[in-house]
């Protein structure tokens, strides 16, 4: 993965999401991308803590918008990996980072959130 194609790519997804535009959010995803983050649990009862495809993940993400209007990232950093990206950046939790997986189509496969502050408690 090229560090300019890292840094294009996360300053899109940043921009998207403080959009709070659903649609230009899963323009980044393949129809049937994996998420993985330790809040799918709690926001939506998905005790594995995965959700498949953009119905499903939307729909996460949509409950996600409407709960934190405010809802901003700031970009901290890009980093580079092979056909994937990780995403640093600062969020209404603290730090974070997403970890992105990359088909041949350009678009993610796989999305995994870390975040520095969690708990099942503030969930949502």
């Amino acid at each position: 993965m090229e560090k300019g194609f890292a840094e294009r790519f996360a300053k899109e997804w940043v921009a998207a999401w403080n959009s709070h535009d659903l649609e230009r959010i899963l323009d980044h995803y393949e129809d049937d991308f994996e998420m993985s983050s330790p809040i799918i649990a709690t926001l939506v009862g998905e005790r594995s803590g995965k959700l498949r495809g953009k119905v499903a993940v939307g729909g996460y993400w949509a409950k996600a918008l409407q709960s934190i209007p405010n809802l901003r990232f700031e970009l901290l950093a890009a980093l580079a990996g092979v056909n994937s990206i990780t995403v640093y950046y600062r969020g209404h939790r603290g730090l974070a980072a997403e970890v992105l997986h990359f088909s041949a189509s350009g678009k993610v496969r796989e999305a995994f959130a870390h975040y520095e502050e969690w708990s099942r408690e503030d969930a949502g």
